[in-house]
């Protein structure tokens, strides 16, 4: 079939692909807000191929879905609030491990840029992926910033995902400092340290690196004595396979530490770190990675997660 042809049918069929689509968004958007543990199933069947099996669930993806259904996630609410769980940190004695604070606001109209640094990091509260980094202010569009700010404020974040508990996270944006990576020979990113803990004990860190929001990723992972676990993941167009290992961070044995105290109350969970100059600092709680859905880690090891801890 020749170019021009092509070029028609895609004028032709276009808008039938468009209601398609739509059709679609719309479809999942009514599960997300009527029937949440539908579209889990169905989330869970596109990114791994298998069905969840809700009556005994077995790795870690299954019983993550598990959870978010049939127990209380109060506390996944108020810790996945990227402003509120800042008071969580504080309490735990890791406030010297947070990033600083400039602002939070309801309204977008409240920020004063002004009174901003020239760099700093712009986020969403409630939500994922929804994070704009400033190293120049003087070289933004306000108006733009502002559109997207705004567009983020509006986003009910977790009804397409669904997880329910991002639901009740108060939608506000904050202004935190902007970390400058270490230079090192591995990254042109700061590093995401993200240490897996179940019943308060942490089994493993998985590393992200390099990340192109919707065209890749660089991962890695290591037990907590650092010992590299490429076996244990699956690569792809997106995720992609670092070519060496990476260097153990200086404040390993910190991570591990804070991972420790703020792990202690949940069967799972994950602790976020970020490592400046031989500094941690905290990143994120996450308590349903990937919305339970995680395609990156081998089915033995999802499964050798799974085993590390019980849900009922």
């Amino acid at each position: 079939m020749n170019t021009s042809i092509k070029n028609k049918l895609r004028i032709y069929f276009y808008p039938l692909v468009y209601v398609k689509r739509r059709l679609y968004y719309y479809w999942i958007k009514f599960l997300g807000l009527y029937y949440p543990k539908k579209l889990a199933s169905i989330l869970h069947y596109d990114y791994c191929k298998r069905q969840i099996n809700w009556d005994d669930p077995k790795d870690l993806n299954e019983k993550i879905n598990w959870l978010k259904f049939n127990s209380d996630t109060s506390m996944w609410s108020k810790l996945s609030d990227k402003y509120a769980v800042r008071e969580y940190i504080e309490q735990a004695g890791f406030g010297d491990m947070l990033v600083k604070l400039y602002g939070v606001w309801s309204s977008v109209d409240d920020i004063n840029f002004d009174e901003l640094p020239q760099s700093f990091v712009l986020k969403s509260t409630n939500g994922s992926g929804t994070v704009m980094v400033v190293e120049d202010k003087n070289k933004i569009d306000y108006d733009e910033v502002r559109k997207t700010l705004k567009k983020w404020l509006s986003s009910k974040f977790g009804i397409m995902t669904a997880e329910p508990h991002y639901l009740s996270i108060k939608s506000r944006i904050i202004a935190e400092e902007l970390l400058i990576n270490d230079k090192n020979d591995f990254s042109s990113s700061i590093v995401d340290y993200k240490v897996w803990c179940f019943n308060g004990e942490p089994y493993s860190i998985f590393t992200c690196y390099n990340r192109k929001i919707g065209k890749e990723i660089y991962l890695a992972l290591h037990d907590t004595e650092w010992n590299f676990h490429p076996e244990k993941l699956v690569y792809g167009d997106y995720y992609k396979e670092c070519e060496n290992n990476i260097p153990k961070p200086k404040s390993l044995s910190q991570m591990i530490v804070a991972s420790k105290v703020l792990a202690k109350p949940f069967p799972q969970v994950r602790i976020d770190f970020y490592e400046v100059n031989g500094k941690p600092y905290f990143g994120e709680i996450t308590f349903t990675s990937l919305g339970g859905n995680m395609n990156y880690f081998t089915r033995s090891y999802l499964l050798e997660m799974g085993s590390k801890f019980h849900i009922k």
